[in-house]
Protein backbone atom coordinates (compact mmCIF):
# COMPACT_ATOMS: atom_id res chain seq x y z
CA UNK A 1 0.00 0.00 0.00
CA UNK A 2 1.64 3.45 -0.71
CA UNK A 3 2.01 5.58 1.93
CA UNK A 4 0.10 9.51 1.84
CA UNK A 5 2.73 11.93 2.94
CA UNK A 6 1.52 15.75 4.03
CA UNK A 7 3.63 18.76 3.61
CA UNK A 8 6.74 17.16 1.15
CA UNK A 9 8.14 20.81 0.86
CA UNK A 10 9.06 21.24 4.32
CA UNK A 11 12.07 20.35 6.44
CA UNK A 12 10.43 18.08 8.75
CA UNK A 13 8.31 16.48 6.30
CA UNK A 14 11.67 15.47 4.02
CA UNK A 15 13.22 13.41 7.39
CA UNK A 16 10.01 10.91 6.43
CA UNK A 17 10.25 11.00 3.16
CA UNK A 18 14.43 10.14 3.28
CA UNK A 19 13.71 7.33 5.92
CA UNK A 20 10.67 6.10 3.71
CA UNK A 21 13.25 6.00 0.21
CA UNK A 22 16.07 4.23 2.92
CA UNK A 23 13.42 1.58 3.15
CA UNK A 24 12.21 1.11 -0.14
CA UNK A 25 8.73 2.25 0.71
CA UNK A 26 6.46 3.64 -2.36
CA UNK A 27 4.94 6.75 -0.66
CA UNK A 28 2.98 9.69 -2.55
CA UNK A 29 2.57 13.52 -1.45
CA UNK A 30 -0.21 15.87 -1.03
CA UNK A 31 0.72 19.54 -0.81
CA UNK A 32 0.26 21.62 2.18
CA UNK A 33 0.77 25.35 2.25
CA UNK A 34 1.55 26.84 5.29
CA UNK A 35 1.79 30.19 4.60
CA UNK A 36 -1.81 30.01 2.69
CA UNK A 37 -3.16 28.49 6.35
CA UNK A 38 -3.82 25.41 4.56
CA UNK A 39 -2.53 23.70 7.12
CA UNK A 40 -5.74 25.46 9.75
CA UNK A 41 -8.04 23.85 7.35
CA UNK A 42 -11.10 21.25 9.15
CA UNK A 43 -9.99 18.71 7.07
CA UNK A 44 -6.38 18.86 7.83
CA UNK A 45 -7.13 19.52 11.61
CA UNK A 46 -8.49 16.38 11.63
CA UNK A 47 -5.50 14.80 10.66
CA UNK A 48 -3.19 16.60 12.76
CA UNK A 49 -4.62 18.91 15.71
CA UNK A 50 -1.97 21.06 16.26
CA UNK A 51 -1.89 22.22 12.50
CA UNK A 52 1.90 20.86 12.21
CA UNK A 53 3.37 18.62 8.98
CA UNK A 54 4.27 16.19 8.52
CA UNK A 55 1.02 13.84 8.57
CA UNK A 56 1.21 10.40 7.03
CA UNK A 57 -1.78 8.09 5.89
CA UNK A 58 -0.83 4.58 5.87
CA UNK A 59 -4.19 2.70 4.76
CA UNK A 60 -6.80 3.72 8.18
CA UNK A 61 -3.84 4.82 10.29
CA UNK A 62 -2.87 8.24 10.33
CA UNK A 63 0.62 9.31 12.67
CA UNK A 64 2.14 12.42 13.06
CA UNK A 65 5.37 13.89 14.26
CA UNK A 66 8.13 13.49 11.86
CA UNK A 67 10.20 11.42 14.69
CA UNK A 68 7.68 9.45 15.06
CA UNK A 69 7.02 8.64 11.97
CA UNK A 70 10.38 7.61 11.80
CA UNK A 71 10.73 5.44 14.65
CA UNK A 72 7.39 3.75 12.90
CA UNK A 73 8.51 3.15 9.49
CA UNK A 74 12.13 1.94 10.85
CA UNK A 75 10.45 -0.27 12.89
CA UNK A 76 7.69 -1.64 10.42
CA UNK A 77 10.46 -2.37 7.87
CA UNK A 78 13.66 -3.37 9.99
CA UNK A 79 14.16 -6.16 7.57
CA UNK A 80 13.36 -4.62 4.65
CA UNK A 81 16.31 -1.34 3.03
CA UNK A 82 18.65 0.32 4.94
CA UNK A 83 18.90 -0.76 8.56
CA UNK A 84 18.41 2.65 10.48
CA UNK A 85 18.04 1.58 14.38
CA UNK A 86 21.22 -1.10 14.55
CA UNK A 87 21.70 -4.50 15.18
CA UNK A 88 21.54 -5.17 19.03
CA UNK A 89 19.63 -2.97 21.42
CA UNK A 90 22.94 -1.18 22.73
CA UNK A 91 22.88 -0.05 19.21
CA UNK A 92 19.42 0.88 19.19
CA UNK A 93 20.36 2.88 22.26
CA UNK A 94 22.82 5.19 20.87
CA UNK A 95 20.84 5.82 17.96
CA UNK A 96 17.84 6.65 20.40
CA UNK A 97 20.38 9.21 22.41
CA UNK A 98 21.87 10.85 18.98
CA UNK A 99 18.24 10.98 17.93
CA UNK A 100 17.25 12.93 20.91
CA UNK A 101 20.47 15.36 20.71
CA UNK A 102 19.26 16.56 17.70
CA UNK A 103 15.94 16.88 18.32
CA UNK A 104 16.59 18.64 21.48
CA UNK A 105 19.97 19.76 21.44
CA UNK A 106 20.73 20.87 17.91
CA UNK A 107 17.32 21.26 16.04
CA UNK A 108 15.73 24.20 18.48
CA UNK A 109 18.90 26.61 17.31
CA UNK A 110 18.74 25.40 13.75
CA UNK A 111 15.22 25.74 13.75
CA UNK A 112 15.58 29.89 15.17
CA UNK A 113 18.00 30.22 12.09
CA UNK A 114 15.65 28.54 9.57
CA UNK A 115 12.34 30.87 10.76
CA UNK A 116 13.94 34.19 10.77
CA UNK A 117 16.42 33.98 8.27
CA UNK A 118 14.87 32.40 5.54
CA UNK A 119 10.91 32.43 6.64
CA UNK A 120 10.61 35.91 8.05
CA UNK A 121 9.24 37.68 5.48
CA UNK A 122 7.00 35.88 3.74
CA UNK A 123 5.58 34.77 7.41
CA UNK A 124 5.16 39.05 8.26
CA UNK A 125 7.51 39.57 11.01
CA UNK A 126 10.94 40.92 11.15
CA UNK A 127 13.88 39.13 11.52
CA UNK A 128 15.31 39.34 15.10
CA UNK A 129 18.99 39.57 14.82
CA UNK A 130 20.32 38.75 18.31
CA UNK A 131 18.83 35.48 18.35
CA UNK A 132 20.07 34.92 14.67
CA UNK A 133 23.33 35.60 16.11
CA UNK A 134 22.63 33.73 19.56
CA UNK A 135 21.50 30.71 18.20
CA UNK A 136 24.41 30.36 15.55
CA UNK A 137 26.96 30.73 18.56
CA UNK A 138 24.97 27.72 20.48
CA UNK A 139 24.69 25.46 17.27
CA UNK A 140 28.36 26.54 17.28
CA UNK A 141 28.89 25.06 20.24
CA UNK A 142 26.75 21.50 20.00
CA UNK A 143 28.49 21.18 16.52
CA UNK A 144 31.85 21.00 18.33
CA UNK A 145 30.39 18.19 20.29
CA UNK A 146 29.74 16.41 17.57
CA UNK A 147 33.23 17.00 15.85
CA UNK A 148 34.31 15.40 18.78
CA UNK A 149 31.82 12.12 18.45
CA UNK A 150 32.53 11.93 14.96
CA UNK A 151 36.61 11.86 15.07
CA UNK A 152 35.85 8.95 16.76
CA UNK A 153 32.93 7.27 14.84
CA UNK A 154 31.95 7.59 11.25
CA UNK A 155 27.93 8.35 11.86
CA UNK A 156 26.62 9.77 15.38
CA UNK A 157 25.70 6.57 16.81
CA UNK A 158 28.43 4.28 15.55
CA UNK A 159 30.07 3.23 12.06
CA UNK A 160 26.43 2.44 10.60
CA UNK A 161 24.14 5.43 9.70
CA UNK A 162 20.92 5.26 11.07
CA UNK A 163 17.77 7.28 11.98
CA UNK A 164 20.35 10.08 14.45
CA UNK A 165 22.12 10.73 10.74
CA UNK A 166 19.20 10.97 8.61
CA UNK A 167 16.98 13.70 10.84
CA UNK A 168 19.45 16.13 10.73
CA UNK A 169 19.59 16.27 6.60
CA UNK A 170 16.39 18.53 5.88
CA UNK A 171 17.83 21.26 8.10
CA UNK A 172 21.12 21.13 8.13
CA UNK A 173 21.07 21.48 4.10
CA UNK A 174 19.09 24.86 4.88
CA UNK A 175 22.12 25.62 6.82
CA UNK A 176 24.37 25.08 4.00
CA UNK A 177 22.54 26.56 1.33
CA UNK A 178 20.08 29.01 1.47
CA UNK A 179 21.40 30.37 4.47
CA UNK A 180 24.87 30.47 3.39
CA UNK A 181 26.52 29.23 6.79
CA UNK A 182 28.30 26.67 4.99
CA UNK A 183 31.44 27.54 7.28
CA UNK A 184 29.66 26.08 10.24
CA UNK A 185 29.87 22.96 8.55
CA UNK A 186 33.16 22.90 6.79
CA UNK A 187 35.22 24.35 10.03
CA UNK A 188 34.86 21.31 11.34
CA UNK A 189 36.54 17.96 9.85
CA UNK A 190 34.76 15.43 11.35
CA UNK A 191 31.41 17.11 10.57
CA UNK A 192 32.11 18.09 7.11
CA UNK A 193 33.26 14.16 6.18
CA UNK A 194 29.86 13.13 7.77
CA UNK A 195 27.88 15.65 5.76
CA UNK A 196 29.63 14.80 2.52
CA UNK A 197 29.02 11.08 3.34
CA UNK A 198 24.72 11.52 4.98
CA UNK A 199 24.10 14.43 1.92
CA UNK A 200 25.48 12.45 -0.90
CA UNK A 201 23.01 9.12 0.28
CA UNK A 202 20.59 8.31 -3.25
CA UNK A 203 17.84 8.94 -0.82
CA UNK A 204 18.57 12.18 0.11
CA UNK A 205 19.28 13.50 -3.76
CA UNK A 206 15.94 11.73 -4.55
CA UNK A 207 14.05 13.84 -1.98
CA UNK A 208 15.86 16.88 -2.05
CA UNK A 209 14.17 17.29 -5.44
CA UNK A 210 10.97 16.81 -4.77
Amino acid sequence: MVVKVYGPRYASTKRVLVCLAEKGVEFETSPVDLVKGENRNPEYLGLQPFGAVPVIQDGDYTLFESRAILRYYAEKYKSQGTDLLGESIEERGLVEQWLEVEAQNYHPHIYNLTLHILFASALGFPPDEKLIKESEEKLAKVLDIYEERLSRSKYLAGDFFSLADLSHLPFTQYLVEPMKKEYMIRSRKHVSAWWDDISNRPSWKKVSLL
